[in-house]
């Protein structure tokens, strides 16, 4: 006969399946510590050991996140000047984007339990689009300007869409959710950004380049035009960018700096409302305490509590202030912001934010009620009893954490300049001044050769500072 285990015997097999359960749902958390010593080595300048350091930590990313380690890994060689390696990892990873996105929506359809972080990693739509201009950029630099043109095409077309690709999710998860989940239309919010302005800068000086005024003439009204209509996200005035000189040639300068935003937790907390058929989702921070996120409509039989968690983008700041250019010691002038990579990735990531929130409320609530249900069954009694619920409890929580995973060596912002300068081999330094005007880093082009009717384009990597 087998014996009744004794007291302590179980206090014990609870307490191991609380670890037990801690441990096993680590893989539903974001883990960012492989990125450490990659960042050391970027913000010591040493782009090359920080791409070969990547490199080298490939067997640590899933399949599920292959698009995530294409895409930091090529924006590394961006920086390191192998503009080859750049372009060969950054295409995989935007054909990984493709390939992965329609299997995560339909695993979330059919899964609406899963918590984010087991599902598919497609890539932000941000960092899909800038996977493609970092490769028509790298193009550009290896004058291979109709290859270039093919990724801005392919940039210019995937803004255009969208819209409609979150349409599309919406009506996938409409027609697939689950009976127990409420009657609630997921609706995606509109894009207000279908006109990215890098792209057109670039697009703009390589149809100039090739002799293509009018091309460059409609690209430069393009630019002028993302400024006008799409006023949240660019906020700032537009620089003065110029493709057809008065006399001589352009000296065309692009300035990648800071890095751009993480994702952290925004730690939220669920009420369900039994008298209102509600569930209302709140805020947990001491500056909003209490105050109401959003609200769904959902039929709840007791009043509950249950903790969740969201991604919010959080912008990484730099310390470069300005960059001053000087041609053979005389000042020209200053890099001028074009883009504010931070601002793209807020608007991009509107129409997904209600695809995640509305997964992550229902998913939320169906395992809170479910946990209360465990909890009504196990042993109420002693240590024991407590030991069981703990258990319980942490599997709940743990199990909710938010889905952190995003690209961390895409750049932050992007500064530009134009100058005039008379044909012919000039030497080119460049001062970065932090915030205080103080210098903290130059960077010298010596004998650079600007010629006439050339795309004469210096590339500078500040993604250290």
């Amino acid at each position: 006969m087998v014996g009744k285990a004794r007291p302590g015997t179980a206090m014990l097999f609870w307490a191991l399946a609380a670890i037990f359960i801690t441990a096993s749902c680590g893989s539903v958390a974001t883990q960012t510590k492989l990125y450490a010593p990659i960042t050391d080595e970027l913000r010591s300048g040493r782009y090359q050991a920080a791409a070969e350091k990547f490199e080298a930590s490939k067997k640590k990313f899933d399949k599920k996140d292959r698009f995530l380690y294409y895409v930091d890994s090529g924006a590394l060689y961006y920086y390191a000047g192998s503009y080859d390696s750049c372009v060969a990892r950054l295409t995989l990873a935007e054909n990984a984007a493709e390939d992965l996105f329609t299997k995560s929506i339909s695993r979330a359809a059919t899964s609406f339990l899963l918590n984010d972080n087991v599902l598919e990693y497609s890539g932000e739509d941000y960092e899909v689009l800038y996977a493609n201009l970092l490769k028509a950029l790298s193009f550009a630099e290896m004058g291979k300007y109709e290859d270039a043109f093919v990724e801005i095409r392919r940039a210019n077309l995937k803004l255009g869409l969208l819209e409609q690709k979150y349409v599309g999710a919406a009506a996938i998860l409409t027609r697939s959710k689950p009976n127990d989940v409420p009657d609630v239309t997921y609706d995606p919010k509109s894009v207000r950004f279908s006109n990215d302005a890098f792209a057109r800068y670039l697009s703009m000086h390589m149809y100039a380049a090739l002799g293509k005024m009018d091309d460059a003439g409609i690209d430069h009204d393009l630019l002028a035009e993302a400024f006008e209509t799409q006023p949240d996200i660019y906020d700032f005035p537009l620089p003065p960018v110029s493709y057809a000189p008065d006399s001589g040639a352009i000296l065309s300068i692009v300035g990648l700096v800071g890095l751009s935003p993480v994702k952290e937790a925004l730690n939220l907390r669920i009420r369900t409302d039994k008298d209102l058929d509600l569930v209302q989702v709140l805020y947990t921070d001491s500056e909003n305490q209490d105050a109401e996120y959003g609200h769904l409509p959902w039929p709840v039989n007791e009043d509950y509590y249950f903790k969740f968690a969201l991604p919010k983008l959080v912008s990484r700041p730099t310390e470069v202030g300005s960059i001053m250019v000087y041609a053979d010691d005389s000042l020209l002038g200053e890099l001028q912001l074009l883009e504010n990579v931070s601002q793209v990735a807020e608007e991009t990531f509107e129409a997904k934010k209600s695809l995640i929130y509305f997964r992550s409320v229902a998913r939320a609530v169906a395992k809170g009620l479910t946990t209360h249900k465990l909890k009504d069954k196990v042993d109420s009694g002693g240590l024991g009893g407590w030991l069981k619920k703990a258990a319980v409890d942490v599997g709940s929580d743990i199990s909710e954490n938010a889905d952190l995973r995003c690209a961390r060596f895409l750049p932050g912002r992007i500064l530009v300049a134009d100058f005039n300068l008379p044909p012919g081999q000039h030497d080119i330094r460049l001062e970065i001044l932090d915030h205080g005007g103080h210098l903290i880093a130059e960077e010298a082009r010596s004998s650079f050769d600007v010629r006439t009717g050339a795309f004469n384009l210096i590339p500078l990597s500040l993604t250290a500072y």
